[in-house]
């Protein structure tokens, strides 16, 4: 074991408005034993068990004379548990890890036509954030260690949501991280793809080749791991290289689900600035739309980032789905009801829908070999997309199962 020339590390969160987190200061000395000391308004309460762990840690990374400092503000017990390893392996050269048990609810896996209307982005460094953020019921949780996690805190927040993928119940949503940009974000991809990652977001995707440096890591660590679950992609459109290249990376592996566009970075790169009637993006945003339809994915538009007017976000999601998006991001859970409400099927859809999978099921009755609504014969994709209709209206609860019953 190999020690820093550094003997103290810092870790974790403090300060005003800190909460289920913890800040914790370790100094490796060269005698004196093992000293824990934990400030705490809830010591009486979790003292003696946040105590116990810390030791064990300590003990478990092999360090015989060290103090410990932990000012805690309710992190739970994986939380604690990222926060001081972290800090050890600033340290501490190490190729253990502290692993808390895979929680029984999080052993699920996602397909790749999983509905994505919304994905809520959550900063990789702010458990509190992540703790209740699957009642809120978004399709999708971002574990972020891009860019809402400051530079010196990447390194501690890779073992947070290492943990979180791991310990915390994001009651059936699509588990996502977003790494750091490539090549930087190769080093994320040791802290999730062994914890049932099911989605990676890659940022600032502009060439094919990114995927496939990304995806022989993702083989590499699956075979080491002995994974067979598939790990979906899903990279994000943010310049003006990418715009242009997004037909070749929609199609540059299969495990690519869906691809975003990030308006933030792509008119930064343009130079000019984001406004909400997004003149200045409608080119990117439809080049995206047609490269995804094109490659079979998922098209997901921008992030809506004025989180206190819902009708501005309920007019940017009806233009977005016009547009021919199947989803977008959210930064705040509010926004989450209204992506799904106007994302998800509308009375005039679902009525179409229903009078084609009506023509369908007529004509295979029948036998007949192509299938015709009045006088127009229907291709067999728009049927594909008037079941697709039909499930989603079912799924949302705009339509009863039994809706041929009363046809």
């Amino acid at each position: 074991m190999e020690f820093s020339s550094e003997n103290i590390a810092l870790s974790g969160n403090k300060g005003k408005g800190i909460r289920s987190d913890c800040f914790v200061s370790l100094e490796i000395t060269k005698s004196g034993g093992l000293e824990i000391e934990i400030q705490s308004k809830v010591n009486v309460f979790y003292g003696n068990a946040n105590r116990s762990l810390a030791l064990h840690i300590l003990q478990f990374f092999e360090i015989k004379n060290a103090k410990l400092l932990i000012e805690d503000t309710g992190a739970i017990e994986s939380v604690l548990a990222a926060r001081i390893e972290a800090a050890i392996k600033m340290l501490v050269n190490s190729d253990k890890s502290y692993l808390p048990a895979m929680l029984a609810a999080n052993n699920y896996t996602t397909t790749k036509e999983r509905n994505r209307f919304s994905r809520l982005y959550l900063p990789g460094n702010s458990p509190s954030l992540m703790l209740n953020a699957g009642i809120h019921q978004p399709n999708g949780i971002i574990l972020d260690l891009e860019d809402a996690v400051a530079v010196d805190k990447k390194f501690e927040a890779r073992f947070l949501v290492r943990n979180a993928l791991r310990a915390i119940d994001f009651y059936g949503a699509e588990r996502m991280v977003r790494i750091n940009q490539i090549p930087k974000g190769i080093e994320d991809l040791d802290y999730i793809v062994p914890h049932n990652v099911n989605l990676i977001l890659v940022p600032k995707c502009e060439e094919t080749g990114q995927i496939l440096v990304l995806n022989n890591r993702i083989n590499e660590l699956k075979k080491l791991h002995n994974i067979s679950n598939e790990i979906w992609l899903m990279p994000i459109i943010e310049s003006a290289k990418g715009v242009m290249n997004a037909y070749q990376i929609a199609l540059s592996a299969s495990n690519i689900v869906s691809m975003a566009i990030g308006l933030e970075d792509y008119t930064a790169d343009l130079g000019c600035r984001r406004t909400n009637e997004a003149t200045e993006s409608f080119f990117a945003r439809s080049v995206v739309v047609n490269a995804c339809r094109a490659a079979g994915i998922q098209p997901i538009d921008s992030v809506f980032s004025d989180i206190a007017d819902m009708d501005a976000l309920k007019e940017n999601v009806l233009k977005s789905k016009v547009l021919g998006f199947d989803g977008m991001g959210c930064i705040h859970p509010r926004q989450i009801k209204v992506i799904h409400e106007y994302f998800s099927p509308d009375i005039a859809e679902i009525e179409k829908a229903k009078k084609i999978v009506l023509a369908f099921d007529d004509a295979t009755a029948k036998g007949l070999g192509v299938v015709s609504l009045g006088t127009k014969m229907i291709d067999p994709p728009v049927v594909k997309r008037a079941i697709k209709t039909i499930d989603l209206a079912i799924n949302m609860g705009k339509l009863a199962k039994d809706w041929r019953m009363e046809a």
